[in-house]
C-alpha cells in the first residue's frame, strides 16, 4: 500500500437485503445515495485516523475495485472515508468502542 491509500473488503450486506415485509430486494434496485461499510485490511503508511480491522463509511460511487488473491476488495484515499467505527485501547486502558467522524 502506497501513500494514504486502505485497502477494504465490502461487508456482505452492501448486496441483496430484505424489506421489513420479508420482500427481496436486488442489489441492483435504486435506493438514492447511501454510505457503504466496510472492513479495513491494509492501509499505507501515510494514513493516520485508520488501521487494519478498523471499519469505516464511505460512497461507494467513489471506489476503485481490485482483485488480489481471488477476492474483490476497494481502494480508498482516507480523505474519502467518511466515518471510522473502532476499538482503541487508551492509556487508561478500558478500551472503549467508538465512532470516529
Amino acid at each position: 500500500m502506497l501513500h494514504d491509500r486502505v485497502l477494504v473488503l465490502v461487508d456482505a450486506e452492501a448486496g441483496e437485503r430484505r424489506s421489513s415485509a420479508g420482500i427481496l430486494i436486488p442489489a441492483t434496485a435504486s435506493r438514492g445515495k447511501r454510505l457503504s461499510w466496510a472492513e479495513v485490511r491494509s492501509v499505507g503508511p501515510h494514513a493516520r485516523s485508520v488501521q487494519a480491522g478498523d471499519r469505516v463509511l464511505f460512497d461507494p460511487e467513489d471506489k476503485a475495485e481490485v482483485e488480489v488473491g481471488g477476492r474483490e476488495y476497494v481502494l480508498l484515499r482516507e480523505r474519502d472515508l467518511h466515518a471510522v467505527a473502532a476499538q482503541r485501547l487508551e492509556d487508561g486502558g478500558d478500551g472503549a468502542t467508538g465512532l470516529y467522524l
